[in-house]
């Protein structure tokens, strides 16, 4: 499907979108709501709130109201859904869908936006395909008149999932899903400290009835020794294995035992797995001291995360886009995210994959049901049992792997060593710690570390190695070290990216630096070339997003202030952007954005236009090198100049409690995936470069940056990444976020132009999932065939 460029601001002009949302709530759900009404009301659209669900369609009347641009303010930051969700069986009758179609008719709405799970949208597909009938019924009625069937000949439907299970196939992640995980995780790290305290063993159930993802990715998240998930059942036995696994890490030293277990967990004989019948084994078996917590409904509650905010907005974006851009023949779409893209995929065939899943299951296909859940479930369940259910082999590899930490510290950066430490263990190779960054490496402060010796470091802030920031040390002094046998895996910011380059270019004049090197970003500025993502960004953007919601609640209490708030991140404008959406802030400034005096004194007057509304607050965010000389200072000035009379100001630096805290569920995650892919990797190129005795390492792609690219993790050579950085600026000379500005800005009410060619295609789910297994791959084949022709 090609998108014709056309101006955005009247392709909604004499139409109609409602929005609603159904089923369990979620957060972010608010977030999709907000950026659906206001893009609907920038592409000139009416937009029409419909409460409480399908009920509220069936129901009409109040139910069903015009939304205003004011309407959606201060939503971002509030858990659950404002208007309402319920479940409705009035809607699975016929009879309740055609009072549902007469209300839509009326209003003159034939562009509907579902945001719920699988089972809403099912609903929701089931409504678009008798449309057509439905309103020959109400016209045989006398309910509607031929003219209105006319006009409303066709209803264009377009979905969101939200659903905190992440059960939804075709997405990465539905919305809700990252902030569950961090309600989980607060309770993880708080049972942590208490389990320490008394060695004991705790069971941690989460949701997840069907689908083991908040279960899978807590294990990873926290580290646990044990998850129990539905898609998986434990083998024959696992009683013993079980009892013989937490012993063992007793025995290593361990003061606690953490089980994650999901709600739908099960036995290979389909009967239940409570957290009950785990305590009474582990007490049988072990007299371990062990406690049970059942989260419940706490993980659906809750202020939002910035991952569901900036995922519920771009999908509200792009939902209206689908929606305005649908012709009678487009099928039903919902649109999801795939690595960092927003993509659109037909309706139906994400719900036939979810129920195929469903299907594996009930058939004890159990590794078909993990296949069919997507490459991010099978790639942390992989991840998941190799760290925690393979015993270090009796053979060692005699190849030493060097960690070092380089630049400055950020959350996450400790998971991605536990995951190199334990997956070099397992490769049976020796696993060495580099203290204080390249100074350290260069000076010979290199110490063995095991796998007891990273316990618990998932959950630790800052880096436990300890990092510098500078990098320009003697290659000579380095070189000798090097001749141990060391192929170092670098934990980056840019200077160990600037570092590796400085190692492979000396290669020529120092044979024992021609060894295999890996660079994984971590820094909070994400502005590490060859990575859309970088470990630590998403904790130090969650970090500002909490404080600018405390900023604007003081801001709507006092009325009529401007608050300027200053971020990290060097000259990358990712923290400010991306915080800006978040947020919900009036402006960004960055470096790789130009701007001028022109656009602050327009943005003044936007905020004194503001301040005439209802809204009576600002925010502005500046990156903190964003223009020598616009300063945080400068800027504060100008507004409070320019708003007197009107609006006051006060400014924030956040500074340095943007590298702090505990790292959130995604870094965690990212972090310990990076580091077991980066030691594999350092394993097979080990392998591939061993000659004659000893390992020579001199081509391009045996030194590389380990990187997220669009929708899979991907090794780059440094010297290729060369061409693409900006050194002077340390940033990527290219950044797939800034295409993200423009949806900012609209939703803050500026009149600006969107690019809508840039907006995602259809696509098939079922062409993603080639690896399915050959019953489900038969029934699609043809389909497959001709897509793929």
């Amino acid at each position: 499907m090609s998108h014709t460029s056309m101006d955005p601001t009247k392709m909604g002009i004499g139409r109609s979108v409602a929005v609603l949302t159904s089923g369990g709530d979620a957060q972010g759900m608010n977030a999709a709501v907000r950026a659906t009404v206001r893009v609907g009301l920038y592409t000139g659209a009416k937009v029409y709130f419909v409460h409480e669900g399908y009920q509220g369609l069936v129901d009409g009347g109040d139910n069903i109201k015009l939304a205003t641009w004011e309407s959606v303010s201060m939503m971002l930051q509030l858990g659950g859904t404002v208007i309402g969700s319920a479940r409705c069986m009035d809607f699975r009758a016929r009879e309740g869908r055609m009072k549902a179609a007469l209300n839509l008719v009326k209003l003159g709405i034939t562009n509907l936006c579902v945001i719920g799970g699988d089972g809403s949208l099912t609903g929701a597909n089931q409504f678009r395909t008798e449309w057509s009938t439905l309103l020959v019924d109400l016209v045989k009625a006398g309910k509607i008149s031929d003219d209105e069937a006319k006009t409303s000949s066709h209803l264009n439907i377009v979905g969101m999932v939200g659903s905190i299970d992440n059960d939804f196939c075709g997405t990465d992640m539905t919305i809700g899903t990252d902030s569950a995980l961090h309600r989980i995780i607060e309770v993880v790290d708080a049972i942590t400290t208490t389990a320490q305290s008394h060695q004991r063993t705790f069971i941690l159930e989460v949701m997840g009835r069907h689908c083991g993802y908040l279960a899978l990715v807590t294990a990873l998240a926290c580290g646990a020794d044990w998850v129990f998930i539905p898609e998986m059942p434990p083998d024959e036995g696992w009683e013993g294995h079980l009892c013989r696994r937490l012993a063992d890490q007793r025995a290593r030293g361990c003061r606690l035992n953490v089980i994650i277990l999901a709600e739908g967990a099960m036995g290979r004989d389909g009967k239940p797995i409570g957290s009950e019948d785990i305590k009474k084994l582990v007490e049988k078996n072990l007299g371990f001291d062990t406690r049970t917590t059942v989260l419940g409904h706490v993980q659906r509650g809750g202020t939002p995360s910035a991952f569901d905010r900036i995922l519920g907005s771009r999908m509200g974006v792009e939902a209206v886009m689908a929606l305005l851009e649908a012709t009678p023949e487009t099928p039903a779409c919902v649109v999801s995210l795939s690595g960092n893209q927003a993509v659109r995929l037909p309706l139906m065939e994400c719900v036939q994959v979810t129920k195929d899943v469903t299907t594996a299951m009930a058939e004890n296909r159990w590794e078909d049901a993990i296949k069919l859940r997507g490459k991010s479930f099978e790639n942390n369940w992989n991840t998941y049992k190799m760290l925690a259910h393979i015993n270090p082999p009796d053979t060692k590899s005699n190849i030493n792997v060097a960690i070092v930490n380089v630049g400055a510290p950020c959350a996450g950066m400790n998971a991605a060593v536990r995951s190199a430490v334990r997956i070099g263990i397992i490769q049976g190779h020796n696993m060495l710690a580099v203290h204080d960054g390249f100074e350290g490496l260069a000076h010979g402060n290199i110490v063995p570390i095991t796998w007891t010796g990273v316990s618990g470091w998932t959950g630790k802030g800052g880096s436990e190695l300890g990092t510098k920031r500078y990098y320009i040390i003697s290659l000579f002094q380095l070189s000798l070290y090097c001749q141990l046998g060391l192929s170092p895996l670098l934990l980056s910011p840019p200077q160990a990216f600037m570092g590796g380059l400085e190692l492979v270019t000396a290669r020529e004049k120092y044979e024992e630096l021609c060894i295999p090197m890996v660079v994984i970003p971590a820094t909070v500025s994400n502005n590490v070339p060859g990575s859309d993502f970088s470990i630590g960004a998403d904790t130090a953007l969650n970090t500002i997003t909490s404080t600018c919601d405390r900023i604007k609640q003081s801001a709507a209490g006092t009325k009529r202030r401007v608050f300027i708030i200053e971020t990290m991140g060097g000259y990358c404008g990712y923290l400010a952007t991306m915080a800006g959406l978040a947020a919900g802030a009036d402006a960004a400034y960055i470096y790789e954005d130009k701007f001028g005096i022109r656009d602050l004194e327009m943005n003044v007057e936007h905020l004194v236009q503001k301040m005439k509304t209802d809204v009576k607050r600002g925010l502005i965010l500046r990156n903190e090198k964003c223009n020598a000389n616009y300063t945080t200072d400068f800027i504060f000035a100008l507004y409070s100049e320019e708003g007197k009379g009107v609006f006051d100001c006060r400014k924030n630096i956040l500074g340095h409690m943007q590298q702090g805290g505990t790292p959130t569920p995604f870094d965690r995650n990212f972090g310990t995936k990076m580091g077991s892919k980066a030691v594999l990797w350092l394993t097979e190129k080990l392998k591939e470069m061993y000659r004659h005795g000893r390992i020579f390492a001199n081509t391009p792609d045996s030194a590389c940056v380990l990187g997220m690219r669009k929708r899979a993790l991907t090794f780059q050579p440094l010297a290729e990444l060369n061409e693409q950085t900006d050194f002077e600026h340390r940033i990527p000379k290219t950044s797939w976020w800034l295409k993200l500005r423009p949806i900012m800005k609209i939703l803050a009410k500026y009149n600006i132009s969107l690019d809508t060619s840039e907006h995602a295609h259809m696509e098939h789910v079922i062409k993603k999932r080639v690896s399915m297994p050959a019953p489900l791959m038969k029934k699609h084949k043809e389909e497959v065939e001709e897509e793929e022709e």
